[in-house]
């Protein structure tokens, strides 16, 4: 028997993380995203720019706490 694969989905309740979220996005549909910095590689992963956003996203709710 297959097993199903558990898909783990991660929401972002307040709006500056998924404002944040939708702007990386655009950056990736562009092909303005880099990772590491501004001259690292360029992302073509989807998956990869997903998991930039959601970094961002958690950057920007550590630095509200403080």
């Amino acid at each position: 028997m297959a097993r199903n694969k558990v898909v783990k989905k991660t929401k972002i309740k307040s709006p500056k993380g998924r404002a944040k979220v939708k702007v990386v996005m655009e950056e990736f549909k562009e092909g303005k995203l880099r990772s590491g910095s501004k001259h690292g590689p360029e992302v073509t992963n989807p998956k990869q720019a997903i998991a930039i956003a959601l970094s961002e996203a958690r950057k920007m709710k550590r630095k509200k706490r403080k």
